[in-house]
């Protein structure tokens, strides 16, 4: 209880000096009764009857105005009140900057069809999206799928559900040309998030194998995360790899020169130094649902303010209602057409 009432203030005390307007209005009621309360001379020229009406004077008694007066008096004080914005109890809520991104891109090479996890690493991709998205709270997700090329599967959006619904389409397939491209797919990401609100806060999550070489990827990375746009990568796979297969074909293996089946493995140094160089943290992906939480954290510490990471700010709640609540009670008696026990007369 105590707590409370120290911490009870108003938040626009100026109104509060709206207070001393009863003084005036009292001094006023005072005044006027002395000045038309003995005019003998103006009853001469009018009736008794008409005479409020002359003189802009109640009949009611000094008791009854005075009444009035007290009424108004409490009515006036509990809106001054309402509107000098009472409060006394708050929540304190962290910061976080407005706008927080996440644009995830997903590998849809063939070499994601390796089963070196299982059931294979394009199935375990699509699980570890779904992790993220049913852990997601407060962060926008959007998601593009690239192989040779680059497709956006979904803009940046809050609706998880709609992201979970396309996210099984997700497959091999989409991609005619075989290879893995990360270039297109990040000129495709950096495309979208700059059609964002220049306030927010933007990240890339890239889940893939690493089963490519383009050249310059690190520098290219380097350039977003001086852009403010952090890059984090999960790794699906193992280093020993296993063959592609090689759907729709005669032999269930894609081949080398040699006859041999094409290995694909995990390469894990380069996805290390490329979340490095995208100021990122790389995880490999496992069952346990670690990895997409310590991503989401560090997504989110990214949106915290600034070096003051536990900065927070105090909500208060307002109690101007209760105040207006009761002048609305002072004020229905004023409603009625006739007082008590009074009745119109009839013409």
């Amino acid at each position: 209880m105590g707590d409370m009432l120290t911490a009870f203030h108003f938040s626009e005390p100026a109104w509060l000096w709206a207070l001393l307007l009863c003084l005036p209005v009292a001094g006023w009621l005072v005044l006027f009764r002395r000045l038309t309360g003995n005019n003998d001379r103006i009853q001469q020229y009018a009736d008794a009857h008409l005479l409020p009406h002359l003189l802009g004077r109640s009949t009611a008694s000094l008791t009854t105005q005075w009444k009035r007066y007290a009424r108004w008096v409490g009515l006036w004080t509990l809106l001054v009140l309402a509107m000098a914005g009472p409060r006394w109890g708050f929540t304190d809520v962290q910061l976080f900057r407005p706008g927080t991104n996440l644009l995830i891109l997903m590998d849809i090479s063939r070499s994601m069809k390796v089963a070196d996890v299982q059931p294979n690493r394009l199935m375990r991709a699509r699980q570890e999206v779904e992790d993220l998205l049913d852990q997601n709270r407060g962060v926008r997700v959007g998601l593009i799928g690239f192989a040779s090329v680059a497709h956006v599967v979904s803009p940046v959006t809050e609706d998880m559900q709609g992201i979970h619904r396309v996210l099984s389409s997700l497959d091999t397939d989409l991609a005619r040309l075989q290879g893995s491209r990360l270039s297109f797919a990040l000129e495709r990401a950096e495309q979208l998030l700059a059609t964002q609100p220049a306030e927010s806060v933007n990240s890339l999550l890239i889940i893939t194998d690493g089963d490519f070489e383009e050249p310059g990827l690190e520098q290219r990375l380097k350039e977003l995360a001086a852009a403010g746009i952090r890059v984090h990568i999960l790794g699906v796979g193992t280093p020993e790899g296993d063959a592609v297969p090689a759907e729709g074909r005669d032999s269930p293996w894609i081949m080398n020169r040699t006859g041999q089946p094409v290995i694909s493995s995990l390469n894990e140094a380069l996805l290390q130094s490329l979340a490095k160089a995208g100021n990122g943290l790389y995880q490999r992906a496992d069952y346990r649902g670690d990895d997409t939480a310590k991503i989401l954290d560090e997504v989110k510490a990214q949106a915290l303010p600034g070096a003051h990471r536990d900065e927070r700010t105090r909500v208060w709640d307002e109690r101007f209602y209760w105040l207006a609540g009761l002048a609305l009670l002072l004020l229905l008696p004023l409603f009625r057409r006739t007082e008590p026990g009074h009745w119109p007369r009839k013409a």
